[in-house]
């Protein structure tokens, strides 16, 4: 059984948080992909994808497409990484890649990263960005931020009873459990540097830029041929110092949509309790 068919319905309760609820299973490409900025989550890739939005491409796939935005993706990259790194499942071809990211022109940030040769090899097309950054201050940077968010226990104690958290945290634990070989702490910074010796080795040099966001809009308009926008800096969206705080405040919100569906289920016990008794007392009395 696929993961992708676990996939249930957005309840009615789920009020307080803005989750989209999109099955993929059945989309297909609509926009051509672009580009694939293969560096590491923590590198920029959400500055990357406001500058990307900026240039005028149709939307650039992030973590938060699955994490905050649509939930029920992650039910596919769990599909892909168990397949990918445990042999369970086909493969994705071209054809999984475009339900997953049909709609997105660019694709960055992780799980993504994880996927470089199969994404490469889909999209022959694409060029390639590959963001990077001092790979010590990488580390500390994910070791604050979303290995903390992978392994909060207030976060896995959602996913039992929450929608949303049900289906990305899985997804989150089985990406650094598998990408990062189980120990991010020990092992994080030697996976990164491979990575990045990977992707250099399966790209041509014409086809592919080394980039960090402090280069600015020369160099990724240059190699993506597009005019350089007049009087717009380039977006330095820096979500380290409040990423815990925006993390706990989701958990919240997910807590009080858990809150509305157990309220639901007891108001509606209580109907089916009083009508089964109220007729059961008109019997009675006729």
């Amino acid at each position: 059984m696929s993961y992708a068919e676990k996939y249930t319905p957005k309840p009615v309760t789920d009020i307080f948080t803005g989750d989209t609820d999109i099955d993929r299973r059945q989309c297909t490409r609509t926009v051509p992909m672009k580009v694939l900025l293969l560096g590491c989550g923590r590198t920029g890739t959400t500055s990357m994808r406001a500058a990307m939005k900026q240039l005028g491409y149709v939307d650039t796939y992030h973590m938060m497409s699955c994490s905050i935005e649509n939930p029920p993706d992650a039910l596919l990259w769990m599909d892909a990484l168990r397949a990918k790194y445990d042999g369970v499942g086909a493969p994705f071809t071209r054809a999984d890649w475009d339900k997953l990211l049909g709609n997105s022109q660019a694709v960055c940030d992780w799980p993504a990263c994880a996927f470089a040769k199969e994404l490469i090899e889909a999209y022959p097309e694409a060029k390639v960005v590959l963001t990077g950054r001092d790979v010590d201050s990488w580390h500390a940077s994910t070791m604050r931020t979303v290995y903390w968010r992978a392994t909060d226990p207030e976060l896995r104690l959602l996913s039992r009873v929450s929608w949303a958290a049900g289906m990305y945290y899985p997804m989150l634990r089985k990406f650094f459990d598998t990408f990062f070989e189980g120990d991010f702490p020990n092992r994080g910074k030697n996976v990164y540097l491979r990575h990045y010796e990977n992707v250099r080795s399966m790209v041509p040099k014409h086809k592919l830029l080394e980039y960090r966001v402090t280069d600015g809009w020369g160099p990724l308009c240059d190699f993506l041929g597009e005019p350089v926008p007049k009087g717009v800096s380039f977006p330095n969206v820096n979500d380290n110092k409040d990423f815990v705080t925006r993390s706990r405040r989701r958990n919240r919100n997910q807590m009080f949509n858990v809150a509305a569906q157990i309220l639901e289920i007891i108001l509606l016990t209580g109907i089916v309790l009083y009508l089964i008794f109220y007729v059961q007392w008109h019997l009675y009395l006729f």
